[in-house]
């Protein structure tokens, strides 16, 4: 029953990272918005090339949620996307922990929604 419990909040959690990653973070690089170009020439980028990566986001948050294997693999690019979030914060001064706490709840969710993996890492 434990375990069930442990699953269901993996699920939770991981669900929320979903939202905050479409919702929150993509949602941004596809609508038009005041000061949405001034924002993302400050860190190096144009709205085409914000939009495409707006795609890139929704696609691993995607991947991020499928079980198993593939939820793995998309736990794997999530986090490689947001250490890109973290180094475009960083190279532009400004705060950069968030996509790291990001990626250490998306760990956290994945271990507790796969029994396996959780598994995996408590051999001894």
């Amino acid at each position: 029953m434990l375990k069930d419990k442990k699953k269901f909040g993996g699920w939770i959690l991981s669900v929320f990272i979903f939202l905050f990653m479409v919702v929150g973070s993509a949602r941004g690089k596809f609508f038009e918005w005041e000061g949405k170009e001034e924002m993302f020439s400050t860190m190096g980028f144009t709205s085409e090339l914000m939009f495409k990566i707006g795609i890139l986001e929704v696609l691993v948050a995607a991947l991020f949620l499928a079980p198993g294997r593939i939820g793995f693999i998309g736990n794997l690019l999530l986090t490689a996307y947001l250490g890109g979030a973290v180094v475009t914060h960083v190279r532009v001064g400004e705060a950069f922990f968030f996509p790291i706490i990001i990626s250490i709840i998306a760990w956290a969710a994945y271990t507790l929604r796969n029994t396996e993996f959780r598994n995996y890492l408590t051999k001894k």
